[in-house]
């Protein structure tokens, strides 16, 4: 374990006001690190100093601030494994995903948004027929994107390098800067990035990062009067405290919040792969992903086959230490979160799903794992069908005919990522645009990073990723003029 870390304000590392707190290894339950705990004022000033560093920031050319990106992305390549291994300490996650899904991504992201993308969109002349001057007249236009201003990003524990990039990244190329309120569990990862932004010349202000334990810490990040948008990863309770602070502020939004996304299963499904998809669940950050199919619904015919393969597929998956090769299932976050799934797991029990794999806590000295679990012969009124567990559990749904398998798929109150196995490709894009989900993926669980991201009703407000961030990150201007 090192000295504490600071904060970063204003292009200089400073000391907390509130001290330090510790960051556990949900992996070994040992001590990582010392997170810094910022004061309000200390947030404050954080933003204050993105306000004055936004005057020079917003007029930097499109390529000097592709520039920096760039320069960015090579240093976190070049420290990858370090990085990795802070990440992985933090989180838990195995070495594959630490190194490829989370500073690997990371580092894409920061190149992704390295190249310049026109900001401006010629409009089609229009004639006046009655202007202002009482003669008719030819109108040209122009739409111009211009920076919101300070924005605030606040980033999920699940991937300390992949989500913060994501929003990071974008931001500064449309010429904005950020104040970053890192999740607390693991904070350390994104001081790392903010080393790597200052190693490639990022100017002082123009990236802050400030951290906490304590909830007054995102509160002071949110309600400074120099913060103009919000871009927030989390939970749908917290977003809505959040979208209450930006309302009273008009401050713009962006949302990714809570996700119970549906799996629809045809019973001329590639069972194979939907296993597969489906299987992700277990894997993948031990299930703490908001796009998983935790919520599988399966058509009559193959659901007893699918509920004996999903079982089969759990069953063989390693639980264990993260840093081992053959490890498939790491812990999750915190001893707190192994007991709030474990909670879910016996309430699905007394509301009468059936438990056909997990169910019993590994057997570990230390750690915070949870078996993948895979509860059958639910109804869709039980909680866990219908509450985000955030963890690896999958509940499983019979259906009768396509009808049945909208209607359960849209019964939900969110709508973040859903997906659809079907031999019939046809029938699986027809219930795909029936799904009301910000994404469907159609036999597969694969991304297009280029496709807006982002979800229907209470899973999120905006669209990110590709060019969709670089929008979000925007404010859209009209210039008029006479041809």
């Amino acid at each position: 374990m090192t000295d504490g870390q600071r904060l970063f304000i204003g292009g200089s590392w400073v000391e907390p006001d509130g001290g330090h707190y510790e960051v556990i290894d949900p992996a070994t339950e040992d001590v990582v690190g010392l997170a810094p705990e910022a004061s309000r004022d200390q947030v404050h000033a954080a933003a204050a100093a993105a306000r004055e560093a936004f005057r020079t920031w917003s007029r930097t050319t499109p390529e000097g601030r592709a520039a920096v990106l760039d320069r960015a992305a090579e240093e976190i390549r070049r420290n990858l494994v370090p990085y990795a291994e802070l990440a992985q300490a933090e989180t838990g996650a195995t070495t594959g995903t630490a190194r490829g899904m989370q500073v690997g991504v990371g580092a894409a992201r920061f190149q992704r948004y390295a190249r310049v993308e026109p900001v401006e969109e010629p409009l089609p002349p229009q004639i006046n027929e009655a202007g202002p001057f009482g003669r008719a007249a030819v109108m040209g236009a122009l739409a111009v994107r211009q920076p919101v201003g300070v924005v605030t990003c606040i980033t999920s524990y699940n991937n300390p390098w992949a989500n913060p990039a994501g929003k990071i990244a974008p931001a500064l190329a449309m010429g904005n800067t950020v104040v970053v309120k890192p999740a607390p569990q693991d904070p350390l990862s994104v001081y790392r990035m903010a080393q790597a932004l200052e190693a490639a010349g990022v100017p002082p202000g123009v990236v802050n990062v400030v951290s906490g334990s304590r909830a007054e810490v995102g509160e002071a990040a949110v309600d400074s009067d120099d913060v103009d948008m919000v871009s927030f990863t989390g939970s749908t309770a917290v977003g809505r405290r959040i979208a209450e602070v930006c309302g009273r502020g008009m401050k713009r939004q962006l949302m990714e919040l809570g996700g119970k996304g549906a799996a629809v299963v045809f019973e001329d499904a590639d069972l194979e792969s939907a296993v597969r998809g489906i299987g992700t669940t277990f894997s993948f950050y031990s299930g703490q992903i908001c796009t998983a199919p935790t919520r599988v619904l399966a058509q009559r015919p193959v659901y007893d086959r699918l509920v004996s393969q999903l079982a089969a597929y759990a069953g063989y998956l390693k639980v264990g230490d993260p840093r081992a090769e053959d490890t498939v299932v790491g812990p999750v976050i915190s001893a707190a979160h192994r007991d709030r799934i474990e909670s879910y797991v016996e309430l699905g029990r007394k509301e009468g799903a059936r438990v056909v794999a997990g169910g019993e806590r590994p057997p570990s000295d230390r750690g915070f794992y949870v078996a993948p679990t895979l509860l059958a012969d639910c109804t869709p009124d039980m909680r866990v069908v219908r509450e985000e567990i955030f963890g690896p559990v999958v509940v499983v749904l019979p259906f009768d005919d396509e009808e049945e398998a909208v209607a359960l798929a849209n019964d939900s109150d969110y709508g973040l990522i859903d997906y659809v196995w079907s031999g019939d490709v046809a029938r699986a894009f027809r219930v795909a645009r029936r799904l009301r989900a910000g994404g469907v993926g159609v036999n597969t669980v694969g991304r297009n990073m280029e496709a807006p991201f982002g979800g229907f009703k209470q899973s999120g407000v905006g669209r990110d990723v590709g060019s969709y961030a670089l929008h979000a990150y925007s404010e859209v201007q009209s210039l008029v003029w006479p041809g």
